[in-house]
């Protein structure tokens, strides 16, 4: 019985993905803590904290097909927390009674953090990989589409052309840096927790320094400097970034949006029979993905503020903030994750209508031309000069439907310096794409 949208037998498609679901399962999690306690045991046991055939022993029963689920959550309920469930199943499974080794020097929240972590890397290589795809379809657009002219807008008008390349060299250009912020993020985040009750480490009275980094080593974690059970910003770096990564989705979604309107038509989603039809309205072609990547992101950007929140963390070990991340880390990746996924479908097929981009810059019939006009003219009769002119002229064209260029060849001020054959070249789009296509080169030369 699933309540949450990410779990939803109808929905769970479309707003997550199964292998990021997979990652934060109760089994996954699980199997996580039995990675640690094994790994624990396998240490303090090479170390001789612990009697090697009591590692031995712990090490044969860390499976998850050993843990009785149905059990643990009657244990995690009555507890509190899952781990002490996990341990007490571990202690019973093990022959005479080398299971009270399981566990030693190690507290609840040191198995739950690390176990965190390990997720959270599973998680960050599937965002990862899904990056990649994104910005190697961006890349393509922006290759094929380096100069194909559409307008480009300010405050929802138009304004002058672009090329739609440059948008989405622009949007690559974003992706390019979410991956170096990944690459980043991973130095500090990647870290392992072992430090007991209090963070010192005083339950071991030797090798205490030795067994953290020997279970780090063994999880393929870094080593803290110093226990973090209260200090977040790592987690909440990782809210950050998915934050970050998810409203570059959303820009992308709501272009595509935009530019699906049917007065625009510039591009479209990828067609399939009867997607983003209406049950009343037979001739309409809704944004889908593009819907679903809005709204999944609005709620992704809360859960990364939530975990801004559970820093705020008291003394050493807090009362509370730090199960905010248990409520939101896993949706806040399920809902990235299902974005990612919408987005990389949407740039796949994206259709890209040219002809309609170079009808809606003719729309105006010259008019989104008027500062390449003012700045072709500046030389000859000075550019404060100009620009209050093709202002004049521009409103008479508005106020009397007339072409923009029928105009400036009619005016004395302009005709006497220029012939109609150099504002028609003004005012030519294919002209006034600026450094368009150097910026396209620029971005794809890092990928």
């Amino acid at each position: 019985m699933a309540a949450s949208i990410i779990d939803s037998s109808i929905f769970q498609g479309i707003f997550s993905t199964d292998a990021m679901r997979q990652v934060w399962s109760d089994e996954n999690r699980t199997q996580k803590y039995l990675d640690i306690e094994s790994a624990l045991a396998v240490v303090q046991g090479r170390l001789g904290l612990i009697p090697q055939e009591a590692a031995d022993e712990i090490v044969s029963h860390c499976h998850l097909a050993q843990i009785d689920m149905a059990l643990l959550r009657q244990q995690t309920e009555r507890i509190g927390y899952p781990i002490l469930g996990v341990v007490s199943q571990l202690n019973k499974l093990c022959r005479d009674r080398l299971g009270e080794y399981c566990h030693w020097g190690a507290t609840t929240q040191d198995i739950t953090d690390t176990a965190t972590v390990l997720q959270i890397r599973e998680a960050l290589a599937l965002v990862e990989a899904d990056l990649a795809a994104i910005a190697g379809e961006l890349a393509r657009l922006a290759r094929e589409h380096r100069l194909t002219p559409v307008i480009g807008r300010s405050n929802l008008q138009q304004a002058i052309p672009v090329t739609f390349g440059y948008k989405m060299a622009g949007l690559l250009s974003a992706v390019l840096r979410h991956q170096q912020r990944l690459a980043q993020l991973k130095e500090r985040v990647l870290v392992g927790e072992f430090a007991g009750a209090a963070g010192t480490l005083a339950s071991l009275e030797r090798g205490a320094m030795d067994t953290q980094a020997g279970l780090c080593a063994e999880l393929g974690l870094a080593q803290p400097l110093i226990a973090w059970h209260t200090i977040r910003d790592n987690i909440a770096e990782v809210g950050a970034f998915l934050g970050l990564v998810g409203g570059t989705l959303g820009k992308l979604s709501l272009d595509v949006k935009l530019m699906m309107q049917t007065e625009v038509g510039e591009v479209f989603e990828p067609y399939h029979h009867g997607r983003g039809s209406s049950s009343t309205m037979p001739q309409k072609r809704n944004p889908i993905s593009s819907a679903y990547v809005h709204g999944a992101i609005s709620v992704l950007r809360q859960h990364a503020a939530a975990l801004m929140d559970a820093m705020v963390a008291d003394h050493e070990r807090s009362t509370g903030p730090w199960q905010i991340e248990w409520i939101v880390l896993p949706e806040a990746f399920c809902l990235l994750a299902g974005a990612l996924k919408q987005s990389l479908a949407v740039l796949q097929g994206l259709e890209v209508d040219a002809a309609a981009m170079r009808r809606n810059i003719d729309m105006t019939r010259g008019l989104v031309m008027s500062e390449a006009v003012m700045m072709g003219l500046g030389p000859h009769i000075g550019r404060e000069f100009a620009h209050d002119l093709v202002y004049d002229l521009c409103r008479q064209a508005l106020a009397h439907d007339q072409p923009l260029i029928e105009l400036l060849v009619a005016h004395p001020d302009i005709n006497r310096h220029v012939d109609r054959t150099a504002l028609e070249h003004m005012l030519d789009p294919a002209n006034y794409l600026g450094q368009s296509g150097l910026m396209v080169d620029r971005v794809l030369a890092r990928m």
